[in-house]
């Protein structure tokens, strides 16, 4: 199972404090709109996300077809065949995504301690 590139989306209540922080720690803006309250962030092979008033919690976060620069990988692992995967192996989803369609989708899971696991493929 190839999960794709690994980020953390931060669930943040100031994002331009946000960004200013972890600019301290070498983070550049890769993507997003601060107006919007999203920003991606990177630091080397690192990503992060900061999203502002989004969701609740902290999501770790896998998207299937992408590298850590955003760009297409050549193979991966169809999210339908990850969702069929977890499944099999008792993993219970909070959303799953329609498996009568193809390309992009998600899926979420809660990790055994409550965080939230998001798959998202855009592709």
């Amino acid at each position: 199972m190839e999960l794709g590139a690994f980020s953390v989306s931060l669930n943040v209540s100031d994002i331009a404090r946000s960004k200013a922080f972890y600019e301290t720690f070498g983070f550049t803006v890769f993507h997003g709109e601060e107006e919007q309250g999203w920003l991606i962030m990177k630091n080397g092979d690192t990503v992060i996300g900061l999203f502002q008033g989004m969701f609740d919690k902290n999501i770790l976060t896998f998207n299937p077809g992408w590298d850590h620069s955003g760009q297409e990988t050549e193979s991966f692992t169809d999210i339908r065949e990850i969702q069929k995967q977890l499944k099999a192996a008792g993993v219970e989803l909070i959303r799953e995504v329609d498996e009568s369609t193809s390309g992009p989708g998600s899926l979420t899971c809660l990790d055994p301690d409550g965080n939230p696991v998001l798959i998202d493929q855009h592709r």
